[in-house]
């Protein structure tokens, strides 16, 4: 009798250990794939960054050239440049 409360104490402790791992396992998934997310965002947001720096260079030149100061040939190297 007595080795049967043991065995079924220890079987309630095995069953309470290993959900607490569980529940730690999906917490350290979770946390991964949330840090995975921000760090695609992060990129996404430098990226478009960077667009609107190439964006904004190129308008630049566009007035430049529009105003005379620069003539097609400077322009096109220019905007060549900008783009590579």
């Amino acid at each position: 009798m007595l080795t049967n409360i043991i065995y079924l104490l220890v079987f309630v402790i095995l069953v309470f250990v290993l959900t607490i791992a569980v529940k730690a396992i999906t917490r350290g998934v979770e946390a991964k794939q949330v840090l995975n997310e921000e760090k695609n965002l992060q990129t996404d947001n430098q990226n478009t960054n960077q667009n609107l720096e190439v964006i904004n260079q190129i308008k630049e030149l566009k007035d430049l050239h529009e105003k005379g100061i620069l003539n097609d040939d400077e322009f096109k190297k220019a905007k060549e440049k900008i783009l590579k």
